[in-house]
């Protein structure tokens, strides 16, 4: 063999394997009607899967005292049977379709706009798709906060009543609820934890969609060859296209990665959150206060209190994360104008 040969068959070897992924769908390309009507179906399903570790969750970051998850799981079986899962869940499933309308709305809005603009002024496309999504999941965590914040209040009080929280009302159900606490607390009442909700919820989505980008870019760019479909050669290269069942592999591992992290970064903003939106009062009395309740989370257990309910809201996270990214995504293909373009 010559040395020309030889040479040319190491290049051969050596060239860069390119990815081919399926195009993305942006705002523009969406059917409107179907984008919303399907999204309202599809995530109330995920929703009724996801909410008993919600449930669960709720009930430990309100206990006074430390206790275990298996333990919890059985306290409420015993008491309450399977149905004690889903306290509050009609509240909840009522207002999650015009929150995740809102959400889903401003997160593509803004993404389009922002990686249009980023593009536009010469920013490396890589970078241009780690901000747009960053700015869109903190546009859409703060959009989606103004409808479910009173949800989110209604809904963890019907959690935890007659779970030993320190709910001391008791409600007739969503509606009932409502009115006791507008009634008592007016309208600050129903958005008690606002503040928190978003300085929990509008980084975690910002850090999250932008995590979720990168993560998709490194494992596309470490193990995308020996995850792919199908490769055939192209001009001297290898072009790799997968197909849809690994792109959402990929999507969903890349999607639990980023919902892990943020649940563990954010955990004791969101426990401080329930209790204030669940709790009637301190020790002291009065209005509870972000001060006062981080006070009453260290004495009955030290900084590790605030991290009560970790690993059913770690699952909850991971679980929803990937189930959300890979219902959105069937749900963006599901609602494209033009199908015969994604194909």
């Amino acid at each position: 063999m010559s040395m020309t040969a030889a040479t040319a068959e190491e290049e051969q070897e050596h060239v860069p394997t390119e990815i081919h992924l399926p195009a993305d769908i942006d705002w523009e390309m969406l059917d409107k009607s179907k984008f919303f009507i399907l999204g309202a179906a599809l995530f109330s399903g995920v929703s009724a899967v996801l909410y008993p570790a919600v449930v669960l969750k709720t009930r430990l970051q309100v206990a006074h005292n430390p206790i275990s998850c298996f333990r919890a799981i059985a306290v409420i079986l015993r008491h309450e049977g399977p149905l004690g899962f889903y306290r509050g869940f009609a509240t909840s499933l009522t207002g999650t379709i015009p929150a995740r309308a809102l959400y889903m709305a401003a997160l593509e809005v803004t993404k389009s706009a922002v990686g249009t603009a980023t593009v536009h002024f010469g920013v490396p496309e890589p970078a241009a798709a780690a901000a747009a999504n960053a700015a869109a999941g903190l546009s859409a965590a703060v959009a989606a906060q103004i409808v479910w914040t009173p949800i989110d209040v209604i809904s963890q009080r019907l959690m935890v009543q007659g779970g030993g929280g320190s709910a001391t009302s008791k409600y007739c159900g969503g509606v009932d609820a409502f009115r006791k606490i507008l009634s008592a607390d007016g309208l600050r009442g129903l958005y008690r934890g606002f503040g928190l909700s978003i300085l929990t919820y509008a980084p975690s989505n910002a850090v999250w969609w932008a995590s979720y980008s990168v993560s998709q870019r490194i494992i596309w760019g470490g193990f995308g060859y020996w995850v792919s479909g199908r490769a055939e050669a192209d001009s001297g290269g290898t072009v790799l296209k997968p197909d849809y069942g690994t792109v959402a592999v990929v999507q969903g591992v890349s999607a639990a990665m980023a919902g892990g992290a943020s649940a563990l970064v954010t955990m004791p903003l969101d426990t401080v959150k329930t209790r204030m939106q669940v709790m009637d009062g301190g020790e002291e009395g009065g209005r509870l206060t972000i001060r006062r309740t981080v006070k009453s989370l260290l004495r009955e257990g030290g900084w590790l209190a605030c991290y009560r309910g970790l690993v059913p809201r770690w699952a909850s996270m991971s679980l929803s994360a990937t189930t959300m990214i890979t219902t959105y995504e069937f749900l963006k293909r599901l609602s494209a104008k033009n199908q015969e373009s994604f194909t």
